[in-house]
């Protein structure tokens, strides 16, 4: 006799299951079983992914759930209790049923979990199986509180809510006593009732010996730790997958309850149709058909188009045009994608007439002129040479795949309009998994076992920053992928340590010593777990019926939005066909540059992204400066270094910058020869190096790219012109290259040969060609995608080389969630000469707007003023410019604009322009507001005279601004305040004093991101956060962030060490002295003033996905001591007309005040004629920051400056 596991949790049961399918399936063909099902807690997420791999195998898979069942009704809130009911689909029907029920636990019932209740399962029941489940089932639950009729009933409940036979008494071989009562019980209950038993076993992972990884796990989901008596744990290690025989032998008294397993793995016959992705029918007008309709508007679409051409002054050949359309329109009927056009095309024309940018084209899809004649891409592809075939080959019928670039900010309406145009149940997105990645596991096992943070970080930098690398490969190393394994992690496996830690494992009597080897052993048995659901960043899926009769669905907590249970390919496999909508930000800075120069100019000459110029020298030149700050692609520090080196002189040097900038051609040499793609190309281009083809027939071919084969449609058009292939099979030799199988390209190096040689071309020839396909093939991009790209870098770069004002007010308010960015355009609009105004209650807009020629800050970005209260500034300010605080508080409506959005505004500079004092308006709010509440309840009953004076209890007339007397705050608090209001310095920065400083002592912030780990750098700027953490030890470290003028990065602060990194002296390797820390520096670094800070570079890579640069702190000084150590005397340079017997007065008393030993150097300026040097050498300072701001003030501008 056999035995089929019924009650099964993968990795998909989110940590909880440690169960992966290759091991399951593995694990189930060992034992010889013919079936096994998967039911994860509450979701169908694995159908797909298990169904696949069993079939693979030849197991048979069965399809369920382990499904919560509210007591009180799915939609109850008042408990959050449920129960746990095991379901399995037997055929069609209980499949369908099941996914009915998978979705609206979520879309109905989720409260903690997802929940069905019994009214459900009354209306959907055919075609499953149930189970009574675990100790968490209701029939369980209910015999352990000693309620034996209760459970009777609810055995007899649940048998008539499913069909005949179909629900059972699930008895499980766990060994916990409460386990057997219930075991006991049932099968009692069993006889009495005739319900029949099922043997399951609940398992959660794949061996015994993997309990302990699994009670991590659980620890991981609920954020406790192994100290914690009360975390949810499972107090047996049985819960793994047993074998045939152990569970034989456990229910050899009841052998009933094994057969069942058999026979409903009999009964289970569930076929799925996978592939074959259709998308919904287009709705079309009455009488017409798909392909005519879609035949009817590319034809007008390409009409359309050669108006644009003309307009552009562009040459062209109609007939070429009007060929090719043809020709891709009889692909596309021919292979039944008419109606796909025509969706993709519909709302990608909704979006353009709505108002939303789009961008040009994204992948393969730009090469097709239907495509740019139905306005789904925008960049001709004929003059490009772009290839239809590289997005749909007539000789390999797959679906077509149209990526869409939509503005960031308004992706959400194209996405509304589908849903609301094919139907909201009808329309979806698409889940995604995260999961336990190397780093991450390390540190969440280390948190789990409490060891101190900074062991866990010392471990997990070990493991190499390679993307995608696992523990394996970390401890080992994988030579085929280049990874050399890590010593001290093998170190650490193979010669165990002692953690400091003990551990009690399930179904162990006693705690035992934690070392090293069982960290990593752990790490490595949790690795790659899914985490937690999230939604795929684009995909969108539609279907013609709701689609939970296609799919099950998820609903995120408190979100109406439908997800896919199935990831992406699972979801084309299950039949539904997915849309990308990418957000894009770079278009929405595109359309509002554009929309602030179209404002100054006449309607006639405004401009339209399309029409802009993809040849431009002012943008080439932008390019070789490296002013490349918001031009996209071109931003990251390693694509402005290779741009200016290549000098674009052409459109097509840019398409082909944007194939270049990846790993391949930037870094490895090409076989050989001594140079990278990147070099040759532009070397060539330079010409620094010849340019050479193998046959004259390849010149019209790579000319363009200098010879160098530089895109996947240059292999193409090589293997169409010199071997005579189509470009359906020529399509089909790319893949072929990028695949790099041998006895595939042994099969493809004949076919090339034998055409080619049949075209004359010589043998020797042929085979060079073919040998400089497949060396270039590895690192050919696709050529459509790369010169649709182009055309939005092109656009940026044009708008920032012709209009820099508007297009850096545009990036500003694309940026305005991020300090870092704001601070790196505003310093690079600043070092344009591009003023940046502080925000203005009178003048700006929600958004970074135009001025002139300068930016004006948007409110928008002023913590604490949200959008209720800007509507209110706005809409009072249309009856004319505020006269100042009290004349805003009498006219904004202040229920939406209140007190602390008032103090954020002044803090923030937008009353700047009354010439009152900040902190004089700042400590008038009280008198402000209640003026304007008296004023505004007087208006409301009609009080106010004809004369606009107020009545006296709210005293003075509106026409007086009453401030309180006083001073303004000292400069350092006054941009506090200013940085606390909108998150960085606008009018001024604290190290403004120390520019010199700056550049002589340290390099920009900025630039950590840029240099590689284990550099060393020195950094200087203002401490802007800071963290600390007692370690066990008693020590303490910290986290901060510095900040200069350029933007901040982050630091890492460890306490002092005893002895510091051995060191080489005299020959020999010893130890160094003690080395500083935390401690040492806590009071520099929790002060006010600047430090100057050197430190060790390393890649930060807890969020795995985003690496990023950041210090470990080595030595931290004052800056300000620094200054002073170095300083040489105070320099005044004084405009004459400022430099009045009363000023030099002030001035003289506020020296005197800070005697010293630094000479004083005054320097009277005549502008434009002469300076006059007066030495005061009998007056000695010591200068401070306080006292370099008083100068500043006495005579009303920047004087003072240290030399």
């Amino acid at each position: 006799m056999s035995f089929v596991h019924l009650h099964l949790h993968t990795l998909y049961s989110l940590l909880d299951g440690a169960i992966r399918m290759k091991d399951l399936i593995k694990t189930v063909q060992g034992f010889q079983m013919p079936a096994v099902a998967v039911t994860d807690h509450g979701n169908m997420f694995a159908t797909i992914d298990f169904y696949k791999k069993a079939k693979d195998a030849g197991v048979k898979p069965i399809i369920g759930t382990e499904a919560y069942v509210a007591p009180k009704g799915r939609k109850d809130r008042s408990e959050r209790s449920s129960h746990h009911l095991l379901l399995l689909a037997e055929n069609a029907e209980g499949y369908a049923n099941l996914r009915y029920l998978a979705s609206k636990a979520y879309t109905e019932g989720h409260y903690y979990n997802p929940r069905i209740d019994k009214e459900l399962l009354r209306e959907r029941s055919k075609g499953i199986f149930a189970a009574s489940a675990c100790l968490g089932g209701e029939i369980p639950q209910l015999l352990l509180r000693g309620s034996t009729d209760k459970a009777r009933e609810a055995i007899l409940e649940y048998r008539d809510l499913f069909e005949p036979g179909h629900f059972f008494l699930e008895i499980q071989p766990n060994g916990l006593a409460e386990q057997i009562r219930v075991n006991d019980a049932l099968k009692q209950l069993s006889k009495d009732t005739g319900v029949g038993l099922l043997a399951t076993n609940d398992c959660h992972y794949v061996l015994k010996e993997h309990a302990r990884a699994q009670e991590i796990l659980m620890a991981i989901a609920s954020g406790k730790t192994l100290a914690d008596a009360n975390r949810l744990r499972h107090e047996s290690a049985e819960y793994y997958i047993k074998s045939p025989q152990e569970m034989i032998e456990y229910f050899a008294d009841v052998p009933e309850a094994i057969e069942n397993t058999l026979r409903i793995a009999e009964a289970c016959n569930l076929e799925l149709k996978l592939g074959n992705p259709r998308p919904p029918s287009f709705k079309l007008p009455e009488g017409a058909n798909e392909d005519d309709f879609m035949v009817a508007l590319a034809q007008k679409g390409l009409e359309e188009r050669f108006g644009e051409l003309r307009k552009k002054g562009l040459a062209f050949d109609p007939d070429q045009y009007r060929a090719r359309l043809e020709l891709e329109l009889g692909v596309i009927k021919k292979m039944g994608f008419s109606g796909y056009f025509l969706i993709v095309q519909d709302f990608i024309n909704w979006a353009k007439n709505h108002g939303v940018p789009v961008g040009p084209g994204r992948g393969s899809g730009a090469g097709s002129l239907v495509a740019y004649s139905l306005r789904i891409t925008d960049l001709d592809p004929i003059p490009y040479k772009l290839l239809f075939e590289r997005f749909l080959n007539p000789e390999r019928v797959s679906m077509p795949d149209f990526d869409v670039d939509f503005c960031q900010t308004n992706r959400y309406k194209v996405i509304d309009y589908v849903t609301q145009r094919y139907g909201r149940e009808n329309v979806g997105q698409i889940i995604t998994f995260g999961s336990l990645k190397a780093k991450s596991v390390v540190r969440d096992v280390c948190r789990v076992m409490n060891l101190p943070f900074s062991e866990a970080d010392k471990i997990a930098k070990l493991i190499p920053d390679v993307l995608g690398i696992s523990l394996k490969q970390a401890i080992f190393g994988d030579p085929a992928k280049g990874i050399a394994g890590e010593p001290k992690l093998k170190e650490m496996l193979d010669q165990p340590q002692p953690l400091g830690v003990r551990m009690q494992s399930p179904g162990e009597s006693e705690e035992k010593e934690v070392t090293t080897k069982d960290l990593l052993e752990i790490a490595m048995a949790l690795e790659g777990l899914h985490r937690q659901p999230g939604m795929h960043a684009a995909g969108v899926v539609i279907g013609d019926k709701p689609l939970w009769e296609t799919v099950p669905l998820y609903q995120p907590p408190n979100d109406p939005i439908l997800v896919t249970q199935f990831a992406k390919e699972e979801v084309e496999q299950a039949g539904l066909v997915k849309f990308d909508f990418l957000g894009l930000k770079n278009l929405t800075v595109i359309q509002n540059a554009i929309d602030w120069v179209n404002k100054k100019l006449p309607p006639e000459e405004h401009l339209e992204s399309s029409m802009l110029p993809l040849n431009d020298a002012a943008a080439f030149e932008l390019m070789t400066k490296g002013d490349t700050a918001g031009v996209f692609q071109m931003e990251s520090s390693g694509f402005t270094e290779m741009v200016k080196a290549l000098k674009p002189s052409c459109f097509e040097d840019v398409i082909a910058a944007g194939a270049l900038y990846r790993p391949g051609p930037l870094k490895q040499k090409l076989p050989g020869t001594d140079v990278t793609m990147v070099e040759l190309y532009i070397e060539r281009k330079h010409g620094r190096m010849p340019v050479e083809y193998d046959h004259p027939l390849l010149e019209p071919l790579l000319k363009e790219t200098y010879g160098v084969i530089v895109y996947q449609e240059q292999v193409m058009q090589i293997s169409q012109v010199l071997a005579g292939y189509s470009l359906g099979r020529a399509d089909l030799l790319r893949r072929a290259m990028g695949k790099k199988k041998p006895e595939v390209m042994q099969k493809e190096r004949a076919g090339f040969m034998e055409g080619a040689i049949k075209n004359g071309i010589a043998e020797a020839v042929a085979a060079r060609v073919f040998d400089g396909m497949e060396k270039f093939a590895e690192y050919g991009f696709n050529k459509s995608h790369s010169a649709a790209y182009a055309v939005v870098t092109m656009q940026t770069a044009w708008l920032k080389a012709h209009h820099r004002v508007e297009f850096m007010a545009a990036l500003l308010s694309s940026e305005k969630e991020s300090t870092d960015k704001i601070v790196l355009h505003i310093a690079d609009a600043r070092a344009a000469g591009v003023e940046v105004l502080p925000p203005d209650v009178n003048e700006s807009q929600y958004d970074f707007s135009v001025v002139g020629q300068r930016i004006l800050f948007g409110l928008g970005a002023i913590r604490g003023v949200g959008e209720a209260a800007i509507e209110a500034i706005v809409a009072a300010r249309k009856d004319g410019p505020f006269k100042g605080l009290f004349d805003f508080c009498e006219r904004v409506d202040l229920k939406r604009v209140n007190r602390k959005v008032i103090e954020s505004l002044i803090k923030a500079g937008a009353f700047d322009f009354t010439k009152v004092e900040r902190r004089r308006m700042f400590e008038s709010v009280d008198r402000a507001l209640e003026r304007g509440q008296c004023s505004q309840r007087d208006k409301a009953i009609g009080q106010a005279s004809l004369f606009g004076v107020l009545s006296k209890k709210c005293g003075k007339s509106v026409e007086t601004e009453d401030y309180l007397q006083g001073e303004e705050w000292p400069e350092k608090e006054r941009l506090r305040l200013e940085k606390e209001a909108i998150g960085f310095y606008i009018t001024g920065h604290p190290l403004e004093q120390y520019r010199k400083e700056l550049d002589r002592y340290a390099r920009p912030c900025t630039k950590v991101q840029q240099m590689r780990k284990e550099q060393k750098a020195t950094i200087a700027g203002v401490v802007v956060s800071l963290r600390e953490k007692v370690l066990q030890s008693g020590k303490r470290m910290a986290w901060g962030a510095l900040e200069d003028l350029s933007g901040s990065v982050d630091v890492v602060f460890f306490p002092p060490k005893d002895g510091g990194r051995s060191e080489m002296k005299d020959g020999k390797w010893q130890k160094g002295g003690p080395k500083a820390g935390y401690q040492d520096w806590e009071t520099l670094l929790k002060g006010d003033d600047p430090v100057l800070l050197t430190g060790v570079v390393q890649i930060n890579s807890r969020d795995e996905e985003n690496p990023k640069a950041e210090l470990i702190a080595d030595e931290v000084q004052s800056l300000v001591e620094v200054r002073a150590q170095r300083t040489k005397r105070l320099e005044l340079r004084v405009p004459v007309a400022l430099a009045t017997e009363e000023r030099l007065l002030k001035l003289r008393e506020l020296l005197d005040k800070h005697p010293g030993h630094l000479g004083v150097a005054l320097q009277l300026v005549v502008p434009l004629e002469s300076e006059v040097l007066i030495s005061a050498g009998a007056v000695k300072v010591a200068p401070d920051d306080e006292m370099l701001a008083a100068i500043d003030r006495i005579f009303g501008e920047k004087v003072a400056e240290l030399g």
